[in-house]
């Protein structure tokens, strides 16, 4: 029987993260700006180069995503912030996680929808978690 007043676990407890600091699970906060500067920085390139086409302008966020977050460990918005990507069992995403993630975070429904852990459902597909640095 569960014991009423045993703590609530924190987010990433089981996972085996830290509660706080490196290595714990990335606060929502971070993450709303890490994605905002990553948005901006999509439109800004979609108005240089492709008259500011929105479907331009998700493609060039999806490739950012994919390809930084294999390459230095999160999108220039999550390294900035001190955020960084990997898989649930630890290490480096690989190539097929950071795509799917992005395809599926570019489409912002799997994004909002999240567990007790903060991963949102792109994170649980793709086997990744967001964590600080």
């Amino acid at each position: 029987m569960p014991d009423a007043f045993a703590p609530d676990p924190y987010p990433g407890e089981r996972l085996g993260l830290p509660k706080d600091g490196s290595g714990s699970i990335a606060k929502l906060g971070r993450r709303i700006i890490g994605v905002a500067i990553d948005w901006a920085c999509a439109v800004l390139i979609s108005v240089a180069f492709f008259d500011y086409d929105p479907i331009a302008t998700s493609v060039v966020f999806v490739v950012v995503q994919a390809v930084f977050i294999p390459t230095i460990g999160g999108s220039p918005g999550q390294r900035v912030l001190g955020m960084r990507v990997q898989r649930v069992t630890g290490g480096w995403p690989g190539l097929w996680r950071p795509l799917v993630r992005s395809v599926l975070l570019a489409l912002v429904i799997p994004a909002v929808i999240w567990d007790a852990d903060h991963r949102g459902l792109h994170d649980k597909v793709a086997g990744t978690v967001l964590l600080r640095t």
